[in-house]
């Protein structure tokens, strides 16, 4: 069965008011994401060994592995985009419930020290890419980065828990070329920590 593009759990001007247009959401679901799925679907087509996995274990198969790079490149980028999108929240981004809170401080030392190292991690990655918080295999919560489509689920360094788009696409009609504004507005605003809170389990 073909992969098929997730709907938008909230309208596509619904995180306008929140420094998200609409014109980016329509762009980046809806033409962007689209096309990751067009793709991954064409190559499992061609592929036998592909057909009848998972999202997840076609992730796994295809990375570090330079013959399924499109592959890897495309089922990474579908599979960060259903995250990306359920990782945002037009009533709710922004809020830190109770649990999550004293976890970050726990971690962190503070949700600012948090902030901090989810900005800094968004806007150190050179190019195309992603930053992530992500619950550790030791059990902390850590922030982490990965170039173009790669992920925590193929890099095996954690469950991601929130994850940023940092390519350009995600916020150049609505911050230029100001990726440290978009990223601190992402996490005052948008970022959907009752969603993070219900991965942490």
């Amino acid at each position: 069965m073909a992969f098929q593009l997730p709907p938008l759990p909230y309208s596509t001007n619904a995180l306008a008011a929140r420094q998200m247009c609409q014109e980016t959401l329509e762009l980046h679901h809806g033409k962007h994401h689209q096309a990751y799925v067009t793709a991954l679907n064409g190559f499992v087509e061609k592929n036998p060994a592909l057909q009848g996995k998972s999202l997840e274990d076609i992730i796994k198969l295809s990375y570090n592995n330079p013959d399924l790079a499109p592959v890897f490149n495309n089922a990474g980028q579908h599979w960060n985009h259903i995250l990306f999108w359920q990782a945002m929240s037009p009533t709710e981004g922004g809020k830190i419930p109770g649990r999550l809170e004293q976890k970050l401080i726990s971690d962190f030392g503070s949700v600012a020290a948090f902030k901090e190292a989810f900005k800094a991690a968004g806007v150190g990655q050179f190019g195309s890419g992603w930053a992530w918080l992500v619950l550790a295999p030791d059990g902390k919560l850590k922030v982490t980065k990965t170039p173009n489509g790669s992920n925590p689920l193929a890099t095996g360094e954690g469950k991601a828990l929130l994850g940023c788009d940092v390519w350009e696409h995600s916020y150049y009609l609505d911050f230029r070329n100001r990726r440290p504004d978009y990223l601190q507005n992402w996490l005052d605003n948008i970022a959907n920590y009752e969603f993070a809170l219900a991965q942490l389990g």
